[in-house]
């Protein structure tokens, strides 16, 4: 079991478990072989050093890529697969051909400080760190490389919720351009319901029940976010508009989108919509409201909720949460909410009456109060003695009968 050399390279050649080890130590070093012949044994002690890891290990990393993408066909939604693809774009342009096992924590610090210096921010940053921590976890070579890559803090914005201005204005600018007709639906839709726009745009007409004025959300971000949410007026509007535009497009079957997609002028009902971006950011643009998220209706709607004095349980259900830290995430309560708030605690309280006022606090009149007289005890003259209650048996009468 000891290290071998072959042209002034270290070798080691053992087994664990009835399985052969036979790999080159990557040095000239006698007692640097010896520490990595020991850690080689320790990882394959622990199943962390198996055939196949090794095998996928040595790909260069844009094959090892490919094989990544392919195995998570399964695990991955279209959508989670394209965006973990799209992760991938740079990081194999930038290590190209080497292999995976040759990658260290110096080379992704190299790769992350190139990225930043474009620009990206630390949150795209962090996400492809995590595809590359994913395929490193496939070649069990993460642990090797852990504690040098550490995930770089993000800014986290609490989200926006409109004031009443606002939020009328963005619905009367909406309501000016025809082409902006589905944005202004989906708006009022995730105004009143506190659906995600991946909620939206997943939604197809056998999730809706127009006549219950109901909303079944089947596929979501979270367990919780399967739901059924109850259509208010506003929402039923948007609703039905969309679907005379559905029936005018003949597609009101169940398994059509609400949302469908649209390239070049060509409507697809049987896939979802991608994106409605570009209205987006025209119509909150001439809004006044550059920079808003359509990600923040859902905030001002639980905003909403929460000043609407409903419960924390009502306010989960529908807008799907599990736990209270999320809500709190989640509902910003406005500044008027809050003046009202501290408003009512400096209200004067009401004026005791003037009996209360003359008794005065309880320690003072209460602990003082005089005692009540209480009846002597009880005696009797019996033959010039007096016999009294707290001594009867110190002198006894004898009747006569």
């Amino acid at each position: 079991m000891a290290p071998y050399k072959r042209k002034k390279t270290w070798w080691t050649d053992f087994s664990v478990n009835g399985q052969r080890f036979r790999q080159s130590l990557n040095t000239r070093d006698w007692r640097e072989a010896q520490a990595r012949e020991k850690e080689l044994i320790a990882r394959a002690s622990a199943g962390k050093l198996t055939a196949s890891s090794q095998q996928f290990a040595r790909l260069a990393f844009s094959e090892a890529a490919d094989r990544y993408l392919q195995g998570r066909g399964l695990e991955l939604s279209n959508r989670s697969l394209k965006k973990e693809r799209q992760l991938l774009i740079l990081p194999r342009e930038f290590f190209g051909a080497t292999r995976l096992h040759r990658i260290s924590g110096e080379d992704l610090l190299s790769y992350r400080e190139a990225r930043a210096q474009d620009g990206l921010s630390h949150s795209y940053l962090n996400m492809e760190m995590g595809a590359i921590r994913r395929m490193l976890k496939r070649a069990k070579r993460w642990h090797v490389i852990a504690d040098d890559i550490r995930p770089l803090k993000e800014a986290r914005g609490i989200g926006r919720a409109l004031s009443y201005e606002e939020k009328v204005k963005l619905l009367r600018t909406a309501e000016s351009r025809p082409e902006w007709r589905v944005t202004k639906c989906a708006a009022i839709l995730a105004l009143n319901t506190t659906m995600r726009g991946c909620e939206l745009k997943g939604l197809r007409w056998r999730d809706v029940d127009l006549l219950n004025c109901m909303v079944t959300v089947r596929r979501s971000k979270t367990e919780a976010g399967q739901r059924a949410i109850p259509l208010n007026s506003d929402a039923m509007d948007a609703m039905l508009e969309l679907y005379k535009r559905a029936q005018a497009l003949d597609a009101t079957a169940l398994e059509h989108f609400v949302f469908p997609a649209c390239e070049n002028g060509r409507i697809d009902p049987s896939r979802s919509q991608e994106s409605w971006r570009t209205a987006w950011r025209h119509m909150t643009g001439e809004a006044g409201l550059a920079g808003l998220r359509f990600h923040d209706l859902r905030h001002h709607a639980i905003t909403e909720l929460a000043e609407s004095q409903a419960s924390d349980q009502t306010v989960m259900a529908i807008a799907g949460h599990v736990s209270q830290k999320m809500l709190a995430h989640y509902s910003h309560i406005r500044l008027d909410a809050k003046r009202q708030a501290l408003d009512a605690l400096s209200q004067r309280p009401v004026a005791a009456p003037a009996r209360a006022r003359e008794a005065g606090y309880g320690t003072r009149n209460d602990t003082n109060a005089p005692i009540p007289p209480t009846a002597p005890p009880q005696v009797v003259d019996k033959n010039g003695r007096p016999v009294g209650t707290r001594t009867p048996d110190l002198y006894r009468v004898k009747v006569a009968l």
